[in-house]
């Protein structure tokens, strides 16, 4: 491969990886709740959907550079001091990797299905950590605990605390937002591929 190959090469792996970014930092604020199943605090979105095409088209560490591009950005208009970004970082990055990684090593669509899957069911276990003591303690200073606990019991009386309430809601629909993004992703990516690689 020649430097000109080469050069075109890391100038297109730039541009989509900023490219994604950017449509990953607008998917951040088309969020939604999902009434009667967790409290409307917790927001649905789907932005990891570009990282996930982002690992998949040029590797995991592309989909992990894009979850960190658009949360940098997210930065200028935080609210929670930064917390609630490196969160969405940690959760995203994971979700990505894994995926990445799995696909990388034989690249077909079972394999990327497969990634995925692993990448989602990781990214609900480690919300469960990583809410518990890094983003809930800073809710805590806009919302008492106490408040949190009841909006969760709304919906399931039976709740006794947080870490409990982070498992039976938070963990499933982390995991759901990451089989969304994967169903997606399986059916764009195909279309997707050979035009961020220039193939087409």
């Amino acid at each position: 491969m020649n430097n000109n190959t080469t050069n075109r090469n890391g100038i297109r792996y730039l541009t989509v990886t900023a490219m994604l970014s950017a449509v990953a930092y607008v998917l951040m604020f088309i969020d939604f709740p999902i009434p009667f199943l967790i409290p409307s605090f917790i927001q649905m979105d789907i932005s990891e959907l570009p990282a996930l095409v982002g690992a998949f088209a040029f590797g995991p560490v592309c989909g992990v550079l894009i979850c960190l591009v658009k949360n940098l950005l997210h930065l200028f208009i935080t609210s929670t001091g930064g917390v609630g970004e490196l969160c969405n970082f940690l959760l995203g990055a994971t979700f990505v990797l894994a995926a990445g990684l799995v696909y990388k090593h034989k690249k077909s669509k079972k394999n990327a299905l497969i990634g995925a899957l692993v990448g989602a069911v990781l990214m609900g276990i480690i919300s469960v950590p990583l809410n518990y003591f890094l983003t809930y303690p800073i809710y805590y200073n806009f919302m008492s605990q106490e408040a949190i606990l009841e909006a969760y019991r709304a919906i399931i009386p039976s709740m006794k605390n947080i870490l409990q309430c982070l498992i039976c809601f938070n963990m499933p629909f982390t995991i759901a937002k990451g089989l969304i993004c994967t169903g997606v992703t399986m059916l764009i990516y195909k279309h997707l591929s050979p035009i961020l690689k220039g193939t087409r």
